[in-house]
Order: C-alpha cells, then sequence, then structure tokens
C-alpha cells in the first residue's frame, strides 16, 4: 500500500511540474487552408492544473507548483499574486518565486478542486504584467472512507421449504471515496455469519437460500451479518458490516393431527337444541391461515342427534345438540369425526394427507325432566252465552322419568286476567267460570301448567279457547243517518237508503227485513232484498211551520235462529229546497229571518241580556261584602280593655326605638308626638314645659359611668359607645321596669295612673277597678 501511494506520488508530480510552466517556441508560424501564413503570439507564461493529493500527513506546508513569467528577469521587480478558492487561506503563494503551497491538508470528499487566477505584478509600478489565467487545483483521492451500509439492520424474509437460490433480500453499501481513481470504491460483498444456510453475491450483495427444504417449525429466526469491502476485496481494504434477520415464512407443509385416538364426553338428557357437549382439537404445526382447519361428521349413530361446527378464533371443534336428548330412550351415541385444514397447498401434497380422524363418544345421563303435554298447544270452541261450570275441553300431561310422579294443573292468572276459565288440578279438565260474549272477544289464549308435586317442576302449554257464534245481538242502523224533507216535495219521492248491522256473524250470511213499526201517513219503506230500504214519501206539502222534523221507527229483523229485531227511529227534518231538490236551510234562524227579525237584532238582544247579568251579579257581590268590625264592639265587652297595636317593640337590643341623641340634646325632645293608630281626642294637645336645660341627673350620671370607664384597666385601647338605660327623674311614671318592682301584684298600687291624664283613663280604670274587687 505504502509502494503504491508513492508511486501515485511521483506520478502526481511530474504532471504538476509538466503542467505548471508551458513555454512556447517562438518564431513557429503555420499555414491555413488558404496558404495564408499565422503568426502566433507569444505570451510570458502559461499553465493549465496542479494535482495535489489529499490527506497529507508530511510536515509543514504541502508543495503544490511553481508559477513563473517570462517577464521576470529575477531581478525581484516581478510580484506573483494569487486569487479564487481557497487563495490566502487554503492556498499561498510566494510573490517573489511563485510558488504555491497548500496551509491545512485537504480533503476530497469535501471538495475535489479548486479554481484559481494568477497573475504577475511591477512591484514597482504596480502594474500587470501578464493578464490574470485560470488553473485549476484537483485534489487526488486515497483510499480514506470505509463502505457504509443504508441500514444498520436489514428485516427480510423467505418461504420455507425454498429451493436452493431463492432470493431473500438485497443489500447495497456505498464508499465515499472517487469511484473513477483506483480500486478505493469497488466494493466486494462477502458473509461473515449464516453460513450455510444462506449465501451472498458479491458483486451485487444479493442474499439468497444456500440450503433445500428448511423448515419453519425446526428453526424460523436467522440472524446473517454482511460485510462490504473496498479495494476489490484485497489485503488492506477498508470494510463496513450489516446486520440481516431473516424469518421463514410459513406454507402449509404439516397435516393436522388428532392427539388422542378416542374422545368421551357426557351431557344431561335436558340439554337444549343448539347447546354445547364438549370440545375437541386437533393440532397443525402450521401458523395463520395454514393452520385452519374445520371439523366434519363423518358417521356414526349419532349422526342426526348431535353436530360439530369449527371455533375459527380456537381452532376447536364444537359438538351440540342436534335433536332432543332422552335417556330413557338411548344413553349412549358414537360419532366419528374428520378434521381436515382448509388451505391446502398443492405444492406439498405429497407431503398429506392433510386430514386426520378421531372417535367421540357421547354419554347422555338421566335428569329429573318436567311433565311432558301430549301436544304442543291446544285449541278449543265453546259457544257464547254458555252457563258458567260448562266444560271446554280437557289437556293431559305425564312424567317422562322412569317413576312417574303426580301431575297437577293450574291456569297462568296472568293469561286469565278476568278469570273466566277454571281447571280441574286432576285430570285438566278446563271449564267456564261465567258467560262468555263473542261480540266481546272471540278469541281467549291462556296458559295452562303442569307441575310435579314431588319436585315441583313445571311446564306450560298454550291453549286457544275460539267463542262460537250465537244468535243473540239485534241488527241496528250500520250509521246515524240526516234525513230531510224538502218543502215542496211529492209523494212517493225517495229520501233516504238505510242498511244495517248485526255483531253476530251466521253461517248463511246476514239477511235483514225492514219494515216500519205502524202505519206512517207522512212516509213508508220498501225493503230493497239486499240488507238495504228505502224511505218514500207518502205525501206533499211539508211545512216547517207546522212541524220542523219527524220520528220515524224502523223496525230490522234478521234471520238466524232465534230472530232477533230492534227498533231504530230515523229522525227526518224538514228543510226549504229549491226547484231542482237542493237544500237551502233547515235551521230555525230561517224561520225568525221570514218573521222580519234579522241577525243583527238577535245579536243585540243577546248582548243586552248579558250585560244585565253582569251588573246583577255585581251589585249581589256589593251586597253581600262585609263591614268591617270597628276596634271596640262594646263597653261591656272583655275586650274593650285590650288595645292592639301593629307596632312591635325590638326589646332592650332594639337600638333604633330608643333614640340616644334625645340624652345629647335634651332640648330637641318631642313629647307631644301623636299615635298615628288612634284618633287623637284632642285637636291641639297641650305641650309640657321643657326639661331644665341642666339635666343635672343625666350629665352626673354619664360622667361618673365615663370616668369608671376610663379608671378601667381593663377597658379596650380605643373609643367605644356605651348605651345605659337611665331615664332620669323627669319622668312622671318613674322607671316601668320589672326588676325593681314588688313581688306581688297585691303589693302594687295604681292610684298614680288616675293624675296621668286622659291618655291613660282606660288603663287606671282597668287597675283601680280590679284593687277595688281584690279589696273586696
Amino acid at each position: 500500500m505504502i509502494i503504491n501511494q508513492l508511486t501515485f506520488l511521483l506520478l502526481f508530480c511530474l504532471l504538476g511540474w509538466s503542467g505548471a510552466l508551458i513555454r512556447p517556441v517562438p518564431g513557429i508560424s503555420t499555414s491555413d487552408r488558404d496558404g495564408r501564413t499565422l503568426h502566433r503570439t507569444k505570451r510570458g507564461w502559461m499553465w493549465n492544473s496542479f494535482f495535489l493529493l489529499e490527506e497529507w500527513t508530511g510536515t509543514g506546508k504541502q508543495y503544490v507548483g511553481k508559477l513563473h513569467s517570462d517577464m521576470d528577469t529575477e531581478d525581484g521587480n516581478v510580484k506573483y499574486v494569487l486569487m479564487g478558492d481557497g487563495a490566502g487561506t487554503v492556498f499561498e503563494i510566494d510573490e517573489n518565486s511563485g510558488d504555491i503551497h497548500a496551509t491545512r491538508r485537504l480533503d476530497r470528499e469535501e471538495k475535489a478542486l479548486y479554481t484559481l487566477s494568477a497573475k504577475a505584478v511591477n512591484k514597482t509600478s504596480g502594474l500587470d504584467l501578464e493578464k490574470a489565467s485560470e488553473f485549476i487545483i484537483k485534489i487526488h483521492d486515497i483510499n480514506d472512507n470505509e463502505p457504509k451500509f443504508a441500514k444498520d439492520t436489514y428485516v427480510a424474509s423467505v418461504s420455507e421449504m425454498s429451493n436452493v437460490g431463492a432470493f431473500v433480500i438485497r443489500v447495497t453499501a456505498t464508499d465515499a471515496d472517487d469511484e473513477a481513481y483506483g480500486n478505493s470504491a469497488k466494493l466486494v460483498y462477502s458473509i461473515l455469519q449464516g453460513q450455510p444456510y444462506f449465501s451472498v453475491e458479491p458483486e451485487t450483495g444479493v442474499i439468497r437460500t444456500a440450503l433445500p427444504n428448511m423448515i419453519r417449525e425446526n428453526r424460523e429466526h436467522y440472524q446473517v451479518v454482511i460485510q462490504a469491502k473496498d479495494m476489490a476485496g484485497q489485503m488492506g481494504g477498508l470494510s463496513g458490516t450489516t446486520t440481516v434477520n431473516i424469518t421463514l415464512q410459513d406454507v402449509n407443509n404439516s397435516p393436522p393431527r388428532f392427539p388422542h385416538s378416542t374422545y368421551h364426553l357426557s351431557t344431561p338428557e335436558s340439554a337444549g337444541i343448539g347447546s354445547s357437549v364438549g370440545r375437541i382439537k386437533a393440532y397443525d404445526a402450521d401458523v395463520g391461515e395454514n393452520a385452519e382447519m374445520w371439523y366434519s361428521i363423518l358417521d356414526g349413530d349419532g349422526q342426526d342427534m348431535f353436530n360439530i361446527i369449527t371455533d375459527s378464533t380456537s381452532q376447536e371443534g364444537v359438538i351440540t345438540v342436534k335433536k332432543q336428548l332422552d335417556y330413557e330412550s338411548k344413553r349412549l351415541y358414537s360419532l366419528r369425526v374428520q378434521v381436515t385444514n382448509t388451505h391446502i397447498d398443492r405444492r406439498f401434497e405429497q407431503l398429506g394427507p392433510f386430514s386426520d380422524t378421531a372417535i367421540v363418544r357421547i354419554t347422555v345421563t338421566d335428569v329429573d325432566e318436567p311433565p311432558v303435554f301430549s301436544r304442543t298447544l291446544y285449541i278449543f270452541e265453546v259457544d257464547e252465552d254458555t252457563p258458567a261450570g260448562s266444560s271446554v275441553g280437557t289437556v293431559s300431561a305425564r312424567d317422562p322419568d322412569t317413576i312417574n310422579h303426580l301431575v297437577k294443573y293450574t291456569i297462568d292468572r296472568h293469561t286469565d286476567l278476568e278469570r273466566l276459565f277454571n281447571i280441574d288440578s286432576n285430570n285438566g279438565t278446563i271449564s267456564t267460570l261465567q258467560a262468555l260474549d263473542r261480540e266481546t272477544s272471540k278469541w281467549h289464549n291462556i296458559s295452562v301448567l303442569a307441575t310435579e308435586l314431588s319436585t315441583a317442576l313445571q311446564t306450560r302449554v298454550p291453549v286457544f279457547i275460539k267463542v262460537r257464534d250465537v244468535n243473540d245481538n239485534a241488527p241496528e242502523f250500520a250509521m246515524y243517518y240526516e234525513t230531510f224533507v224538502c218543502e215542496n216535495v211529492k209523494a212517493g219521492q225517495l229520501i233516504q237508503t238505510i242498511s244495517a248491522v248485526d255483531t253476530d256473524e251466521p253461517l248463511v250470511g246476514h239477511k235483514f227485513v225492514f219494515s216500519l213499526s205502524s202505519i206512517n201517513p207522512n212516509f213508508t219503506i220498501f225493503d230493497n232484498e239486499d240488507n238495504t230500504a228505502r224511505i218514500l214519501t207518502r205525501r206533499g206539502g211539508f211545512n216547517r211551520r207546522e212541524m220542523n222534523s219527524y220520528l220515524l221507527p224502523v223496525v230490522i229483523s234478521d234471520n238466524d235462529y232465534p230472530i232477533q229485531s230492534s227498533t231504530s227511529t230515523l229522525t227526518v227534518r224538514v228543510c226549504a229546497c229549491d226547484s231542482r231538490g237542493n237544500v237551502q236551510t233547515c235551521s230555525t234562524e230561517a224561520l225568525l229571518l221570514s218573521a222580519g227579525l234579522s241577525t243583527g237584532a238577535l245579536v243585540a238582544i243577546l248582548l243586552c241580556i248579558l250585560i244585565l247579568l253582569m251588573i246583577v251579579v255585581l251589585f249581589a257581590a256589593l251586597r253581600r261584602q262585609k263591614k268591617k268590625e270597628p276596634l271596640i264592639i262594646s263597653k261591656e265587652d272583655v275586650r274593650d280593655n285590650v288595645v292592639s297595636y301593629n307596632d312591635e317593640g325590638g326589646g332592650e337590643e332594639d337600638t333604633q326605638a330608643f333614640d340616644i341623641g334625645t340624652l345629647r340634646n335634651p332640648e330637641v325632645i318631642d313629647t307631644n308626638k301623636l299615635r298615628r293608630d288612634i284618633m287623637p281626642e284632642m285637636l291641639f294637645p297641650f305641650r309640657r314645659s321643657s326639661p331644665l336645660k341642666d339635666n343635672t341627673d343625666v350629665r352626673d350620671f354619664i360622667n361618673g359611668r365615663l370616668q369608671e370607664n376610663d379608671s378601667d384597666p381593663t377597658a379596650p385601647p380605643y373609643d367605644s359607645l356605651a348605651t345605659y338605660a337611665y331615664e332620669g327623674n323627669g319622668s312622671l311614671a318613674e322607671s316601668l321596669s320589672s326588676l325593681e318592682s314588688a313581688a306581688t301584684e297585691g303589693d302594687q298600687e295604681f292610684e298614680y295612673l288616675s293624675h296621668w291624664g286622659p291618655q291613660f283613663k282606660k288603663l287606671a280604670d282597668m287597675y283601680i277597678g280590679q284593687e277595688s274587687q281584690r279589696e273586696t
């Protein structure tokens, strides 16, 4: 490797020197096709390109090449100037000698070439001696980059049982070195791990199978390590590796197999149809859809009694009941069951057969069964209006067990809420509890319960009872008829066609006969013999003023046995008609209009009547209103001593009722405030003289309390307002507090009340009078 690099270095140096300075030969001329002589202009110096190896490992700056101009006489007046990519940073030039050096190590993978320009300048005049010319410095590659794969780990799969050389995956590596120079970027692939199962193509990186018929059931996952090496795989080349995880994909190459040849199951005889008896399962080494199976019954004496279905989730065969089982009839059944793969791969049919069989024996166990009716349902018929207690029909049930138990019959009263039927608990005979009406209900659906006395097991059966029709209803009008006759009608004219209905249903159909209950001078009836009849007029000249309506009794009879008949009344109204027989009006308003009373007059009359009624009602309401009772009814009434007021005192804590400002300014006290609840006795009450302005007692009292608070060490350190209930000595009644009163009412004297004035006269009379009575 070192010898190769030295050879390349010597070659690049020779190329660099040969391209650094190309001196043209002066005086050479050439001729063109026309015979003219062309003279070549002489340049002082010229070059093409330089070559430089990347990753220089030497000491100092790396020499690139030398520039020299013919204008340079080596007297020191020429200066070389370098311009372009990396000038002054990556590359520098000796301005006197023209030597170019690289100032640092270069990497071709970062930048492969640099384009620069150089010129020769007179140091004294600063003029260009030569025009600037471009040249290229190319960076030659060395093998300094190892191959790299696109992924550190690849995931691939291949079908099991594949032939040798089956494609698995292609892995690709890249090398940042120059592919056009040497073998630095020429890669060779090899396998480091994964033999002898897989191989890799050296040039393409394609991984293929190396062994035939690899079986997933034996080993499913493989890890393969692939190496990519440059320098065409020679020694000294750089390399990189990647890991490929390969999974063998399953194919249907394993048939299903039962782990046992015989299975034993059991089920009670009471198991319902479709209920599960048990499960059997075959095993398949494949996975996914290749392991899907379906089960079937090939033969056996239980083929008609049982069925088998496949559970697609667990791949089990579920045996179910197909028909009702009976322990007393048969107790053991045998089935031959087959399992088969759903998806069979024809490539591996030689590994088959892909099915298996097993024997399933099912034992039926005995259970105590409920009674069984002789029928699944019963239908009885009974005539309507049959007397209570009449027999309808009989139901029968038995115990299917080997030991017969007694059975008791009852009716489920939830199905016979009206209690129309009864049943004999011993023999199952159904009878009526009341007469039935077909017109109310044609069918009655009840449920009969059969219960074993020993085990209380029950079975129910539906019983449908049809009520047969009996001619017990008379026919009647099919609808309500609004019949009218014109005043100008003629005799024998049709005014109405009637029909009838009957709730009964005779076997031969209805046949009604229509007639009048008596001879009518105004109308007659004609039976059409098709269950309809026509009403005709006997005369003409009807008048609404004489008779505005007629009642016509019509007798309707049926033809069933016994014959039923009814009389229906047809109301015929007399109306005014035009010449064509069209009704104009039948109301009484027309009669009033004909008498000369208009509609407006009628409305006015009704309005007046309504106003009079409202006045009478209002007057009666005012008369019934009670007067408000006076406060005092009589002097003899005991209640004359009690005067009630709506004002309610607030007690000792009521700061609204007591005006503290009165104590502070006695001059503003108003002693003559009038009560608002009673009428004052005097229009101008006398004014009481104001108390003395000094109010010494109140002032002394407040000052004393103030001194006590100021000298109290426990008082709070802030201003506070203290309120005292001191009445002063100016009150005529003195203190009214009950705290200073005598212990008993007998110790009190009320003579002073008589001196308080007329306002307290009632109070004085009441208390002074009571005191005198006690003394007496």
